[in-house]
């Protein structure tokens, strides 16, 4: 993936609970609490649907693409994103799975001081032949 670095223009509607956001060029929406957090949402909804374009073999929307009105909202402003830093991010964040063993074997290793956690990578990474990141 090439450096993809763009500002996406983003308007934001005060409502009872925080900030309504539109994002006119990705045809999505979302909402935060304060401004702060709406921003930070709009980034994400713009790298969550960059991510699905490239994914599907389409070219990812340039800001200002799509006509638009502000008339309505209360903010009107700029959302930057990097999608190739919004990727790796996305791609090293960490998930949480749940796992059944035995209760014996829950005690030993945790008297062990097992990290439950790396030996689970490790064994999966192992499994699919992969090299941990």
């Amino acid at each position: 993936m090439k450096v993809l670095k763009r500002a996406y223009p983003v308007l934001m509607k005060r409502t009872g609970d925080g900030y309504y956001v539109e994002i006119p060029d990705m045809g999505t929406a979302t909402q935060g609490r304060d401004v702060a957090e709406a921003m930070e949402m709009a980034r994400d909804a713009i790298g969550i649907m960059g991510i699905d374009y490239q994914e599907d073999g389409e070219e990812i929307p340039e800001p200002y693409s799509v006509e638009f009105s502000d008339e309505g909202f209360d903010v009107s402003t700029l959302v930057d994103i990097d999608f190739l830093e919004y990727k790796k991010k996305l791609e090293n964040k960490a998930v949480k799975k749940n796992c059944t063993i035995p209760y014996w074997l829950n005690e030993q290793a945790e008297k062990e001081g097992i990290n439950f956690s790396r030996v689970l990578q490790e064994a999966i990474a192992n499994k699919l032949g992969v090299t941990l990141r």
